[in-house]
């Protein structure tokens, strides 16, 4: 895959420059009067979804300028019970089917039904190495996001913005906003990744970033694994952020090398050498700053039906009556409504029908050992399925031995793809049950009609998975 190289116009300014006003000016183009900024394009990735973007390229006679740099990926609609047959519902695997044609016709290289190394979309990027600091990474899907953990600026489109990438390399773009969210200090017992973000999000509320790109910071957000770095910038869009991203390090630079479409040789140095200059620099200006300290989150978990309805597990639910506000009072009482809860429940007394554990957000070889170190010995009490991020994933797994403590706790191994997180390939929770989910969303019907989500770490849903209720996983330790 060919490889873009910054240019170093952010260098010219003779300013204190933020990473991402570093990656905006070195892949602007040109610039209109009222500000929108047409971008050149490193990277673009799509899924089923965009059968539309190429049935308007088709309609309008035009071609893919670049295939060389767009990915297909097949996840949406893949069954993870035959993954082999792309799925066993003939509407969902007409869909996939398109996307082969398509990709076939137009000579975009595909990781679909039967590849060896097909997976999560959000997952394949980075694996693959096709994800790369101070790139412009766009995708048809709101969690692109999750790419900015590399240090890239990355972010989710629209089908006629997919159409417009595919046949010029370039996208229109407002400007967003900056947000600084820097994160200091140790995590304490049982508090992850997963936990952060949704802390994060229950900081600032859902709408909290709206119209901005975050960047993460500080000392907490540094000692994170990369795989817990995405699964921050994954939620970023659960906050109404545009793109998250932090700076690459040491850790960046060895979770790349040696990655298939990283660059390799006198690349790889001239490479790093670029890469090192992507961080924000010290007097650096950000449109808002937040400060959280790492002592104030605790293993949490989402009791209503946005991801800013969030508590530490040591919670109650909330009661509505103490609200003075009418308008929030009566969401309020709404929302617990349609997740059968009253007012003053403990979060640790919620009783669950079933766990997902999988999602771009939490689906890679980290977070299943951290479920399987609670599966391991321990039988479930509720359906439990286990979904693993790619193939890769999920052969590392089994080298490992965790699909076998998965498999004696009464877990389902399934197949790879994006499953009972958005229900598209026939996974779902009933209505009125409740799933204890390692997911992004949790509004009403994401997960099936009337489905009842509880948001949570990897290891809290294989505790909830072993008790059938919402648990403290420290009290599994």
């Amino acid at each position: 895959m060919h490889q873009s190289n910054r240019t170093q116009k952010s260098k010219a300014v003779g300013q204190p420059t933020t990473l991402f006003e570093k990656i905006w000016q070195s892949h602007a183009i040109l610039e209109r009067e009222d500000g929108t900024t047409l971008l050149s394009i490193d990277r673009h990735l799509c899924h089923e979804g965009s059968f539309h973007a190429f049935d308007k390229l088709k309609a309008q006679g035009r071609s893919v300028r670049r295939p060389d740099l767009t990915v297909a990926i097949a996840d949406h609609y893949v069954s993870t019970n035959a993954p082999e047959t792309g799925n066993e519902d003939p509407s969902r695997r007409e869909v996939i089917e398109r996307l082969t044609a398509n990709t076939e016709a137009t000579g975009i290289r595909l990781y679909g039904i039967g590849d060896p190394e097909q997976g999560i979309v959000h997952v394949v990027g980075p694996e693959q190495g096709i994800t790369l600091p101070g790139i412009v990474l766009v995708c048809g899907d709101s969690h692109t996001a999750t790419h900015g953990a590399l240090g890239c600026l990355a972010f989710g489109i629209g089908a006629s913005e997919v159409a417009h990438v595919l046949a010029t390399q370039t996208l229109w773009q407002e400007k967003p906003q900056s947000l600084r969210i820097t994160v200091d200090g140790p995590l304490g017992p049982g508090v992850v990744a997963k936990d952060v973000i949704l802390h994060l999000i229950s900081v600032i509320g859902a709408n909290g970033a709206t119209g901005s790109m975050i960047e993460y910071a500080g000392s907490t957000i540094r000692a994170l694994s990369m795989e817990g770095r995405m699964t921050v910038c994954n939620m970023s869009i659960e906050a109404g952020g545009k793109a998250g991203m932090i700076a690459p390090d040491e850790k960046t630079f060895a979770y790349l090398k040696g990655r298939r479409f990283s660059p390799d040789g006198d690349d790889w140095d001239q490479a790093v050498a670029d890469w090192q200059t992507l961080v924000t620099d010290p007097g650096a200006r950000f449109d808002r700053e937040v400060l959280v300290d790492a002592a104030d989150i605790a293993p949490t978990v989402t009791w209503g039906t946005s991801p800013e309805e969030t508590l530490a597990i040591t919670g109650l639910v909330p009661d509505p009556g103490n609200q003075p506000d009418a308008l929030r009072r009566s969401a309020l009482e709404a929302t617990l409504a349609y997740m059968g809860l009253k007012p003053g429940t403990a979060l640790t007394d919620i009783m669950v029908d079933r766990v997902f554990i999988g999602s771009c957000t939490n689906a890679r070889i980290e977070d299943l050992r951290a479920a399987a170190s609670i599966a391991k010995g321990r039988k479930v009490a509720v359906p439990a399925i286990i979904v693993p991020g790619s193939t890769l994933i999920k052969l590392q797994a089994e080298t490992e031995g965790l699909d076998r403590i998965f498999i004696e706790a009464g877990f389902e191994w399934r197949g790879t793809g994006c499953s009972m997180c958005v229900g598209m390939n026939g996974d779902i929770t009933p209505p009125q049950e409740r799933c204890a989910s390692t997911s992004n969303r949790n509004f009403k019907g994401r997960q099936g009609p009337g489905s009842r989500t509880h948001l949570m770490s990897p290891a809290m849903a294989a505790a909830a998975a072993v008790t059938g209720r919402i648990t403290d996983v420290r009290d599994l330790a």
